[in-house]
Order: C-alpha cells, then sequence, then structure tokens
C-alpha cells in the first residue's frame, strides 16, 4: 500500500484535535455543575480516555472493523491482523487506529455528565470500559466497519448516531437508573434548580469543542489528496459551523420569548447540539440543509432539556442527553430529508423518496436498541456489585472529598456562598503583626460629647441594598461628609423573595440573593441627612431596592491610639 503524506496528515490532525475535545468536555461539565465536585469530574474525563484507549486497542478496534460478519468484527488482540480491506486510501493502519480511538473516547466521556455529582468513581470506570470494549464497537462495526446498516446504505459521516447517540442514551438510562441528585426535587415533584458554579469554564468548553468539531467532522473525510476531497472537506467546514451558529442563535431568541431573558447554559447547550445534530450529514447536505438542522436542533434542545428535568424526572446537569441522544438522533434522521448527494443517497426533499429517511431512522433505531438492552445490564451488574450511587453523607459533602481526598479543586480560593471563587485576603508570606502588650497600649481616654454617662450618643445606620448601587451610593455619601463606612458582600432576600428567574427553564428557588450590606457610624452629620440621601440613591421603585436599619451605639474606640467616641470616628490628618 501506498501511503499519502497528505492524508496521513490530516488523519493525525484530526485525532489530535478530536483528543483535545476532552479537555472541552470536562471544562463543560465542571462549570455546570458545584464545585465541590470539580476535581471528580476532572478524574473521570481524564480517566476514561486513559481506560478506553488500552481496551480499544486489545480488542474494540478488531470488532469494529474486522471483516468477520455484518454484526460483529473479529477478536483481534494487540490489532494484529489485516485490515487493508477497510483502511482510507494512503493512510497507516496505526494512523487510523489513533483516529477511531479518540472516537471511542469521545462516546465514553458523553456519559459522566448526566451522571455528574452522584455517581462511585470505581463505578463509573467500569462502565466506561464496557462502552470503550464492547458497546461502541459492535455499534460502530454496524455503521462504519462494514456491517450491515452500512450494507444498507445507512449515512452517518462523523457519527451523529455512531458516538454521540451511543453516548446520549447510555447517558439516559445511567441517569434514570441512578435517580436524581438529593434535593434536586422537591415533595411536589417539582424540579429545583441546581446552579453551575462557573460558566466561564464551562463557556470555554463550549468554544473548545467548537474549535474541535472541525477536526471531528472534518478530518472524517480521512484524506486531502484528491479535489474531491478538498471540496468535501470545505463543505464539511462551513455546514459544520453554521448549523453551529444557527442552533446557538436560535436557542438564545426562543429562551429569551419563552422565559422573558435568554437563558445562558442552555445557548451554550445550543452550540453543542447543532454540532452533534450536523456531525451525520456535514458532508450530505448543502448549507441550506445545515441551517434548517440548526434550526430544528435549536428548538429541539430546550423543548428536551424541559423534559427530562420536567416530566420524566430524569436529572441530567449538564443536558448530555439532550444534546448528544436527542440531537444526535434528530441529525441522523434529518439527513434522510435534506441529503443532496447520488441517487442512493438523495433526502425527501431532494427527490429521493422516503426509503433513505427509512434507512437512517432503521439505522437510529437499531442502535438505540442495543445500546439501551447492553447499557441497562451494565448498570444494574453494577449496582448489585460494586455500588452505583455514592452515598448520600458523601454526595452532600462532594465527590472531590469522598472519592479522592481533595478538599478542594480551588487550592487557594475560598468558595463563597453562592459557590464562586474569592481570592484570598491574606498576602502570601506575610506574618501577622504581634499584639502589643496590654502596658504598653495607650489607655483610652472617653470623650462622650457632654451626654449623660449611658445614653448612647452615636448612631449606625446599616444599608442593604443591590451590589449594583453601591457605588452611587458611596459617592452620595461622600456628598454629605461621611468618611467612613464598611462595605460586606451578603447574601438575603426580602418578604418578597425577590424577581422569579430561571436557570435551564427551571424556575430558581429564591432562597439568598446577592445584597451588599453598608454599616457607618454617623456622629456629626444628622441621622435623617443620611437615611434621606440614601432614599434618594437606591430608590427605583421595584423590589429589591433594599432596606435601612438604624441603631444606637454606646461608644467607638480607636485601637490604635485609644481614642474614644467623637474624636475616635474622626480622620487623625
Amino acid at each position: 500500500m501506498t501511503f499519502s503524506a497528505a492524508n496521513t496528515i490530516w488523519v493525525l490532525l484530526g485525532a489530535a484535535l478530536v483528543f483535545f475535545m476532552q479537555a472541552g468536555f470536562a471544562m463543560c461539565e465542571a462549570g455546570f455543575t458545584r464545585a465541590k465536585n470539580t476535581g471528580n469530574i476532572l478524574m473521570k474525563n481524564l480517566m476514561d480516555f486513559c481506560i478506553g484507549t488500552p481496551l480499544y486497542w486489545l480488542f474494540g478496534y478488531g470488532i469494529m472493523f474486522g471483516a468477520g460478519t455484518a454484526l460483529f468484527g473479529w477478536i483481534d488482540p494487540f490489532i494484529m491482523k489485516d485490515y487493508s480491506h477497510i483502511l482510507p486510501a494512503g493512510v497507516p493502519l496505526w494512523a487510523y487506529a489513533i483516529f477511531q480511538t479518540v472516537f471511542c473516547a469521545t462516546s465514553a466521556t458523553i456519559v459522566s455528565g448526566a451522571m455528574a455529582e452522584r455517581t462511585k468513581f470505581s463505578a463509573y470506570c467500569i462502565y466506561s470500559a464496557a462502552i470503550s470494549l464492547f458497546i461502541y464497537p459492535v455499534s460502530g462495526h454496524w455503521i462504519w466497519g462494514g456491517g450491515w446498516l452500512a450494507d444498507m446504505g445507512f449515512h452517518d459521516f462523523a457519527g451523529s448516531t455512531a458516538v454521540h447517540m451511543v453516548g446520549g442514551v447510555c447517558a439516559l438510562i445511567g441517569a434514570k437508573i441512578l435517580g436524581p441528585r438529593a434535593g434536586k426535587y422537591g415533595k411536589d415533584g417539582r424540579p429545583r434548580a441546581i446552579l453551575g458554579h462557573n460558566l466561564s469554564i464551562a463557556a470555554l468548553g463550549v468554544f473548545i469543542l467548537w474549535f474541535c468539531w472541525f477536526g471531528f467532522n472534518g478530518a472524517s473525510t480521512v484524506g486531502m489528496d484528491t479535489d474531491e476531497l478538498i471540496s468535501t472537506a470545505g463543505l464539511v467546514f462551513f455546514n459544520t459551523n453554521l448549523a453551529a451558529a444557527v442552533a446557538t442563535l436560535t436557542t438564545m431568541i426562543f429562551t429569551w420569548i419563552r422565559y422573558g431573558k435568554p437563558d445562558v447554559s442552555m445557548t451554550f447547550n445550543a452550540a453543542l447540539a447543532g454540532l452533534v445534530g450536523i456531525t451525520a450529514g456535514c458532508d450530505a447536505v448543502d448549507p441550506f440543509g445545515a441551517a434548517l438542522i440548526g434550526l430544528a436542533c435549536g428548538i429541539v434542545i430546550v423543548l428536551a432539556v424541559e423534559f427530562f428535568d420536567k416530566v420524566a424526572k430524569i436529572d441530567d446537569p449538564v443536558g448530555a442527553i439532550s444534546v448528544h441522544g436527542v440531537c444526535g438522533c434528530l441529525g441522523t434522521i434529518l439527513t434522510g430529508l435534506f441529503a443532496t448527494g447520488g441517487t442512493t443517497m438523495k433526502g425527501v426533499f431532494y427527490g429521493g423518496g422516503f426509503r433513505f429517511l427509512g434507512i437512517q431512522a432503521l439505522g437510529a433505531a437499531a442502535t438505540i436498541c442495543w445500546t439501551g438492552a447492553v447499557i441497562t445490564v451494565v448498570f444494574l451488574l453494577i449496582r448489585k456489585t460494586v455500588g452505583l450511587r455514592a452515598d448520600a453523607s458523601d454526595e452532600i459533602m462532594g465527590l472531590d472529598r469522598s472519592e479522592h481526598g481533595l478538599h478542594t479543586a480551588y487550592a487557594g480560593f475560598v468558595m463563597g456562598p453562592e459557590g464562586g471563587i474569592e481570592t484570598p485576603t491574606a498576602v502570601p508570606g506575610a506574618m501577622p503583626a504581634a499584639p502589643a502588650p496590654v502596658p504598653e497600649a495607650v489607655p483610652a481616654t472617653a470623650k462622650r460629647a457632654g451626654k449623660p454617662a449611658g445614653e448612647p450618643v452615636y448612631t449606625r445606620v446599616q444599608i442593604i441594598c443591590r451590589p449594583a448601587s453601591l457605588e452611587s451610593l458611596k459617592k452620595a455619601m461622600n456628598g454629605i461628609g461621611i468618611t467612613g463606612m464598611t462595605v460586606t458582600n451578603v447574601m438575603g432576600y426580602g418578604a418578597q423573595k425577590g424577581k422569579p428567574e430561571y436557570y435551564r427553564g427551571t424556575p430558581v428557588e429564591v432562597t439568598l440573593l446577592p445584597k451588599v450590606q453598608v454599616d457607618i457610624v454617623v456622629s456629626r452629620v444628622p441621622v435623617s441627612q443620611v437615611i434621606e440621601t440614601a432614599r434618594g440613591v437606591l430608590y427605583t421603585g421595584h423590589i429589591g431596592d433594599g432596606k435601612i436599619f438604624v441603631q444606637d451605639v454606646e461608644n467607638v474606640v480607636r485601637v490604635r491610639t485609644g481614642e474614644e467616641g467623637y474624636d475616635a470616628l474622626q480622620s487623625d490628618e
């Protein structure tokens, strides 16, 4: 066999990009879940690749690409047999083997997100191994290895069904058997929003995946040495990008209309939904078809997430079932409508009749049945042996600590009340100042401004307001002569419990809202002036303007000098 440098480099480049998708999946899953499970999630996304690689080398590749029967390849430990019948033109065996290995790992890693935050790490390793060892390779043989679906003309260019739907079906069965996270559903059965801790990381994951998808789809031409392959690669790149962009735009508008505001995390999901949906037919449809597939995925992703969350009561923290399972199936079937290829691959809308559409639907259904049946057995066996779900106490504590002995994945940072990250206030390496001996301290001298002893002579004004109002409030206070204040980020709510908000289509159960607490001790400036000035700045007439509390203060002491009362509140410049 004569090797082509162009084809080999193209396949190896694609393999590298698809491998890097592991980072994108890890970032997405970590960002959409809570900080206490981040280390566990990163570990899972690393290990499914490291477990799947040797197992695919050991048995998976032979099962998938061996010239056995229409249902099964052959058992070929360590890829020792002849695969010339399946290798792309000019591509050596090991280049094609690594290209297929990273695709296998992608399918396995999809399951992690739907089962996040409550799965035992040992159980994850076992079912991830099962997916790479035989679940993915068998259906992959039907589709890409010369099996019965390939013989019928089933078309799945880069894996909407072979990769993504297999992962999505495993995710669906696993999440159903596992059950929802603690606190996800109330006694009335209504879902409660459990917010992800870091949408910045999730956004980074989406951009990484979008970038790597050009290798996932584009390199699936497995060649660049002919004009036809070059033209196909250009079309694949364009369609991939277009479908993702249209899906994202569609979901943004759809959630804006549906929830009153464009949903951030759902829109992130939409980008991936469009990418998954176009993967089956990115070489077979024109840009109009790609745009329509993106449009369909952009609407369906929202409805699917809501269905599994609210109707089916299946807890999927990252939307993996909807993105990969539902949109993978949808994209495969829509290829049967929009394909513009030869007579055996023309869609319904291009005069091809319903035969090709039926083959696409049959292929998706057969893959669902195979994957669903086998992974159900795997999950039930795991549950009966090592156990599938983490203990309730471990789940509440967080799997980072219970499964890995990791106190936090954010060492050096403090997790705030919203699950966000705050930098530490201490200076690294600084030594705390030793307290001065009591006899050497400046003696306190009481100055009561002529007031009778025991009566409060100073007033504390405590203002609770929106964080966005802080700068205006500070300027107004400085304008009336207030020279000192203490500002604290706090959480709370009033009688109205804030304006209703939504996260991934689920109303957020308001318990605590971010607020700012401003404490001012008034001595010279009249209290009434402070109150009226604050009200004038903070008033909007809407819920959440805040409250002002007024309290008597017995005395004030300046620690450095020992001054008390009025003098302690004045600048010593």
